[in-house]
């Protein structure tokens, strides 16, 4: 939005839906207007997102865009910007049918995957972030106008001060806790590291950022030994500079995700310099280069996570928190947000009708 905002002859507004509220209301930011709509989240799921289409086609009615961009379909927003009537394109996230093909879905992701199939093929232009997620749509559903727009990280993990922590080494996993994001991986190549199985004992400390889940925390520390969990500091519901900050000390970032499109945690760490250690897995090889800025493993491999760790901690650059300078300013150029405004720019016009061009 900050580049959009930069062109005087574009006007931007943004229609949330949210619960904890007493009414609507709307504010301006910068040249941004925001229409913060009252929803209760039961009903909007109960109604397959019909009181959502008529609360947004109510704020329509007096924005008259003219053209929608519906981000995501996790929330009913392309199903929704199908049924405004406006020119719309529709922004991909998360590939829920590919998810569904890898790991179990509950009950809720399984809706948004019969929900995705519809709304990809009605959508006149669709945008997506990484080259394997391109080719997994333009595969899979033939005929669609797939546009490559990357999501640039919040501008400031571009701007910390990288002061990398290496003894202890300095671990750092961001991510929802679950199945799918491999955080049962995590904890147990760690375990094994912090006991020295097959091979050396590393001397090192973790910090996990998260959403609270005691009940899946619990589970987990029944299978990992009480000296890795001492080991662990958890932090939720912390802003993006806040997680800025907490990319300036860590050694490397630990994701060994089951199934990913392009995970905001490893396009943050980097533009920021952080080392990854991460699975091969969807559009992830995009951004993570051999021993360049991180190293790869097989998706699901959890000896293959615990080889790949302790070869990073013994790589001469990786060990040292450090990244290779040009790879990071190709990576900082490429999910620039200027980038990104560019990206949107050209499938917008492609999405418009052309008179309006």
């Amino acid at each position: 939005m900050q580049e959009f905002e930069k062109d005087p002859a574009l006007r931007i507004h943004v229609v949330l839906l949210r619960h904890r509220m007493k009414e609507h209301f709307s504010f301006e930011r910068t040249g941004t207007t925001f229409h913060v709509l009252k929803a209760a989240p039961w009903s909007r799921l109960m109604s397959l997102f019909w009181l959502d289409t008529l609360l947004i086609k109510r704020a329509c009615k007096q924005i008259q865009p003219d053209l929608i961009h519906a981000w995501g379909n996790e929330k009913g927003a392309a199903t929704i910007g199908y049924r405004l009537g406006y020119p719309y394109l529709m922004t991909v996230q998360g590939l829920y049918r590919w998810y569904q093909q890898r790991v179990p879905l509950g009950l809720y992701d399984k809706m948004m995957a019969h929900l995705e199939g519809t709304s990809l093929r009605r959508a006149p232009v669709v945008t997506t972030e990484s080259k394997f997620a391109v080719k997994y749509l333009e595969t899979n559903y033939p005929g669609i106008q797939v546009h490559q727009a990357e999501h640039a990280p919040n501008r400031v993990f571009s701007q910390i001060v990288r002061r990398p922590q290496t003894k202890p080494l300095h671990f750092i996993a961001v991510g929802t806790l679950g199945f799918r994001k491999g955080t049962d991986l995590l904890f147990t190549a760690l375990d094994q590291l912090a006991g020295g199985k097959n091979g050396e004992k590393l001397d090192f400390t973790v910090t996990v950022i998260s959403n609270p889940n005691p009940q899946y925390l619990a589970d987990m520390r029944k299978i990992v030994s009480a000296e890795l969990w001492q080991r662990i500091k958890f932090k939720h519901h912390i802003l993006p500079h806040e997680v800025a900050r907490e990319f300036e000390t860590p050694t490397m970032l630990l994701l060994p995700t089951r199934a990913d499109t392009s995970p905001n945690a490893v396009k943050e760490a980097v533009v920021a310099g952080l080392p990854v250690v991460a699975s091969d897995v969807g559009g992830i090889p995009d951004y993570v280069f051999l021993e360049k800025n991180g190293l790869l493993f097989p998706a699901g491999d959890l000896q293959g996570f615990v080889r790949s760790i302790r070869q990073a901690c013994s790589h001469p650059l990786l060990k040292e928190g450090k990244v290779d300078t040009e790879t990071l300013k190709q990576t900082r150029d490429y999910l620039s947000p200027e980038r990104m405004a560019q990206n949107f720019f050209s499938a917008y016009r492609l999405a418009l009708p052309r008179r309006t061009r």
